[in-house]
């Protein structure tokens, strides 16, 4: 297997200053990063938004169907045994 060369001097300068101060080596650095790339990538799922997170979670847990039952003051004070 070859060598990795970067060819874009600016690109290069910010692996070294990043690998200098986390004390790792060019490679050890890039094979940090490129690893955590990877295992994003293998969640498979991409990110969902907070709407699709939500849209979701109404699909799978829908509300009941309304009873026409009206919770009002009343209805609450028998719940909690306050008549």
């Amino acid at each position: 297997m070859g060598a990795l060369y970067i060819k874009d001097e600016d690109t290069a300068a910010l692996v070294r200053r990043v690998a200098e101060r986390s004390g790792l080596t060019n490679t050890a650095l890039i094979r940090e990063l490129a690893a955590a790339r990877e295992a994003e990538l293998n969640r498979g799922e991409r990110r969902l938004s907070a709407r699709e997170k939500l849209e979701r979670f109404w699909r799978e847990h829908p509300l009941p169907p309304p009873t026409g039952l009206k919770a009002d003051k009343a209805f609450f004070d028998e719940l909690s045994g306050d008549l």
